[in-house]
């Protein structure tokens, strides 16, 4: 098979044949042009495979407000035709589950799609993110100005002959875009498109000079792993990861690659290399560690992964705290923004009475002068020697106990506080309040989260593969030092001691996580909670304090539902 610029394709490169798709060919009647201050008033889908009508989906939608004169005028949906109708809150999980694991299609494709993910972004339903075919663009790419002047769907229902006349009704309309859509796809079969796959690289986005770019993944393996776009002096370009990597690669070149900058970045790749992993918590790990190797110009996130902030206590008599980059012992950790440290340090401040003041006050004689704050009471003044070095330190040890897990006193204060400021009707100031001390919870929960997996000096953890088989990682202070996977039928414990003994030395570092980056710990973390990960063994035991932020996640959860409630409201 070939497409139509000659290029020849394997057979593992043919994807989903167009007769084995399943399509749900859908149409919207709404309130105006717009997502959010329109709304819908009509949902019309129908699924079909192979040729073959498998369902229909049809139902009115209470927009939530008046069908303008216009929009009645041309669909004929009035506001009292929609009095009884279900709200889209409603409508919305029957209709995914309708098109569920469908290729949506549609004509013009961008307005239908903005308001159906509109709608879930609303309402709270994850948008599903499937492939989607217009019909108006598909007909510009296969049709000429000749064969037909307008692309509207009545223009094309009449030229391809659809025993089903369009007329602004959702479901009639969805029904003629499914005979347009037949009769498209056998225009497209003619020049060799046959699969998914190839409808969505035959999209007039792809350029032939990108299609025939795709034969860069036919060296890649069907494994998991990293792969890295080089430009034309051997540069990285972009580094990613992928379950299979050879079909992962394979998409850039695809009309499913939509980014400006990737498709820009694809036109100056002159080859992909993989490397394969054993497994994808290996692939995060390696990509990280590449991307902060190479710095390529199209890869986001994650350039800097030791760049991270860090709260610190100030060495001086009257110690304040500092946001850094560099992190030390006793240091709370890390932060992903400078402004996020920011909140953390001075609420926790405000809890035990540090000052905030950058000024180096002496242990004894200061001749400083109070400033606003301690006039409002939350600040000792030990500036104006109002507070002795000795009267001073309880804020300070407390803070270093709560870095530690060894005791939660500031969060306790800042809480009362909180109270306070609700029980005198100050609800604005207590809000704010709220958020900075959620902020600072956080940072310690994850501090101590991420420490106590630092702290191990070897881990061995083990997650099913879903074949009855086994993915084990050995991880080395807060770092992975080995991978490796036990298939089903092999006996796992010699690979993990095989994994043990070949696995990379880790010499523990200074600060709070042993010298490990910040984000492959995290990583990590998130894969060792995962359900079914299991311990092998470990060197010593995994703990988290006892007297830490993990008490107060029942009070994060509550707060971050009064904050939906807030901005629902």
């Amino acid at each position: 098979m070939q497409l139509a610029d000659g290029a020849q394709l394997t057979f593992d490169e043919l994807g989903t044949p167009l007769r084995d798709t399943t399509f749900v060919v859908f149409d919207l009647e709404t309130t105006g042009t717009k997502p959010g201050p329109d709304g819908i008033t009509e949902i019309g889908a129908v699924k079909v495979r192979g040729g073959e009508v498998l369902g229909e989906f049809a139902t009115l939608v209470d927009p939530g407000m008046p069908v303008p004169p216009q929009i009645v005028a041309l669909t004929g949906i009035t506001s009292a035709m929609l009095h009884d109708a279900p709200k889209i809150d409603r409508v919305l999980p029957a209709f995914l589950e309708f098109a569920s694991g469908a290729v949506l299609v549609a004509h013009n494709a961008p307005f239908d799609t903005s308001f159906m993910r509109a709608a879930c972004l609303h309402h709270g339903y994850p948008w599903p993110k499937p492939a989607v075919v217009c019909t108006v663009r598909l007909a510009r790419r296969v049709l000429t100005r000749q064969d037909s002047p307008s692309f509207r769907l009545s223009a094309l229902a009449a030229l391809f002959g659809s025993p089903v006349t369009p007329n602004h009704r959702a479901l009639d309309d969805a029904r003629a875009t499914v005979h347009v859509l037949h009769a498209l796809l056998e225009r497209v079969g003619n020049v060799g498109v046959q699969s998914l796959e190839e409808l969505l690289d035959y999209l007039p986005e792809v350029t032939p000079a990108q299609r025939r770019k795709r034969g860069m993944a036919a060296h890649l393996p069907e494994r998991p792993g990293v792969y890295l776009f080089r430009g034309p002096g051997d540069e990285v370009l972009y580094v990613g990861t992928a379950s299979n990597l050879r079909r992962r690669v394979r998409q850039y070149f695809t009309g499913s690659e939509s980014r400006g900058r990737i498709r820009e970045m694809v036109a100056l790749a002159e080859r992909v290399d993989g490397i394969e992993c054993s497994h994808a918590l290996e692939a995060q790990v390696r990509e990280l560690r590449l991307i902060a190797a190479h710095r390529p110009s199209y890869n986001r996130r994650s350039k800097n992964p030791r760049k991270s902030w860090w709260i610190v206590l100030t060495d001086e008599a009257f110690p304040r705290l500092s946001v850094v980059r560099l992190p030390k012992d006793g240091a709370l950790g890390p932060f992903s923004s400078q402004v996020t440290a920011k909140i953390a340090a001075d609420a926790l401040a405000g809890a035990v009475g540090l000052r905030t003041c950058t000024q180096r006050i002496p242990a004894h004689s200061p001749s400083g002068r109070p400033c606003a704050l301690a006039e409002l009471g939350r600040c000792g003044a030990p500036c104006a020697g109002r507070q002795s070095v000795e009267e001073y330190s309880p804020g300070v040890h407390a803070i270093v106990d709560l870095v530690a897990g060894r005791g939660a006193r500031p969060l306790e204060s800042a809480r009362r506080q909180l109270d306070d400021l609700a029980g005198a009707e100050h609800f604005e100031q207590a809000a704010r309040r709220r958020d900075e001390l959620a902020v600072l919870v956080r940072a310690v929960d994850r501090a101590h989260r991420l420490s106590s997996l630092a702290a191990i000096p070897e881990l061995v953890a083990a997650a099913p593969d879903g074949n009855r088989g086994w993915e084990f990682a050995v991880i080395r202070h807060g770092r992975l030092a080995s991978a490796g996977v036990a298939r089903r039928g092999v006996p796992p414990m010699p690979v993990v001691e095989q994994l043990v003994a070949s696995a990379e030395t880790v010499e523990p570092g200074p600060g709070p996580l042993y010298g490990a980056p910040p984000e492959e710990t995290s990583i990590l973390l998130r894969w060792l909670t995962r359900p079914g990960v299991r311990l092998v063994r470990t060197a010593v035991p995994w703990s988290e304090p006892a007297h830490g932020a993990g008490p107060w996640r029942g009070w994060l959860e509550q707060v971050a539902t009064a904050v939906s409630l807030e901005q629902a409201g």
